[in-house]
Parts: C-alpha cells; structure tokens; sequence
C-alpha cells in the first residue's frame, strides 16, 4: 500500500489519469443502473414494438430522420425536446425507446425523459447504426409535389 501512496505523490499527473480513466469505466458499466435507462439492442426493442406497443423517439435531425427511419417513429430532434415534451405526454404509459444516429444523444434525451417522469425509458443501443447493422428495415419520408 506504502508503494501506491509514493507512487501517487510522486506522479500526481499520472495518478490523476488513472483516476479520470477509472471514473469514466465506472460510470461506463454503472451508469445504465444509475440513470434508470436500460439499453436496448436492435432485436430487444422489435420485440418491445411488437409485444409492448413501444414507442420510438427518433431525436435525430430532420435531414437525418428524412434519410430513414424506424417505422412510426416519433420524431422530435434532441435540440427541441425540453420544449416538446407535452407531445409525449399521452405516451407516459408506454415503453418508449429513444434512437439517434449512435445512440449518444438519445442517451441525453432519455435523461430528460426520465427527469419529465417518464418510467419506462430505452435507449436504443448502437442507434440507426445498429438498427441497419441488424438487417432491420428503415422507411423514408416521401417527397411531397408541389
């Protein structure tokens, strides 16, 4: 124990990145049972669609939710989601799985959701990417004429 003591007084930057890098593990395994957001893959969340009449939340973009998205997807992009909130107001009872393009910025959004009240909170793991990745099926908006 003495040798982890000098070693830390001796090097303090790098005890203090060795800290940082722990910490980030940490939070990394832990974080999911911190939050209350549980992580979904692709295959999970057709099944909670399908069995549990699941909502998806596509907080993307709007250029990047006209590329594909998860059939009747809810979109409301992550920027404006604070302020749309009572949109999902009627959905509260309803398992809801938040997708992004990656699936870190649904992270954030399920965040918000579960401050807002919202009990059942996914985050689609891996996001579209994982979606496509899986064989799964995306659907575009189609170009209204004028």
């Amino acid at each position: 124990m003495e040798q982890y003591v000098e070693f830390a007084s001796n090097h303090p930057e790098l005890f203090l990145a060795f800290s940082v890098v722990l910490g980030l593990l940490v939070w990394n395994l832990l974080g999911e049972k911190l939050t209350g957001v549980v992580p979904l893959l692709p295959q999970e969340a057709t099944l909670l669609i399908n069995h549990e009449n699941a909502l998806v939340l596509d907080v993307r973009e709007d250029n990047e939710y006209t590329q594909g998205h998860i059939l009747n997807a809810l979109h409301i992009p992550a920027s404006q989601l604070s302020a749309k909130i009572n949109q999902l107001e009627k959905y509260r009872n309803r398992p809801i799985i938040a997708s992004c393009r990656s699936g870190s910025r649904s992270g954030h959004a399920c965040r918000v959701l579960k401050k807002n009240g919202f009990e059942r909170v996914h985050n689609l793991k891996g996001g579209i990417m994982a979606w496509e990745n899986a064989s799964l099926p995306l659907t575009k908006v189609k170009n209204k004429s004028k």
